[in-house]
């Protein structure tokens, strides 16, 4: 792996770290870059960094308590880092139109970001929320 592949690897583990487990809006402003695109961000979210802010902030830390994320794998080449990892968390709140279960969830993802000069550019993502969607199934129908 390179130096360049290294720096792009450390910049996704802070952004998993700093902004998807501790909410951190200073952290998002350093690595999300202003000509960020999310591509799988739901439909009317912004470019950018308010985009991660609205997603992130907003909508999963109010779902989710306890957020944590379990790194599986990593797969880096040149300016794309790709991640398989699971979001754990206590299901709080509505999240992408899931009622709360009040119960640990775990999402499933596998992430393909863009890394330039120590920024996000751009993002795909491919997510299994299918244990949150059960979970609050089973807690609603009681």
């Amino acid at each position: 792996m390179t130096a360049q592949e290294e720096l792009n690897k450390a910049t996704v583990l802070r952004f998993n770290r700093e902004v998807l487990e501790n909410g951190s809006i200073d952290a998002i402003n350093e690595l999300i870059a202003p000509d960020f695109i999310n591509y799988t961000a739901p439909p009317g979210t912004p470019n950018g960094p308010q985009g991660i802010i609205d997603f992130t902030i907003n909508m999963m830390h109010k779902a989710l308590t306890g957020i944590s994320v379990k790194i599986h794998d990593q797969v880096i080449e040149n300016d794309k880092v790709v991640t398989r990892k699971t979001i754990y968390g206590t299901h709080i709140g509505n999240f992408m139109g899931v009622a709360p279960s009040n119960e640990q969830v775990a999402i499933n993802i596998i992430d393909i970001i863009t890394v330039k000069n120590g920024q996000y550019t751009e993002h795909w993502s491919i997510r299994d929320a299918q244990d949150m969607i059960n979970k609050s199934t089973k807690a609603n129908n009681r």
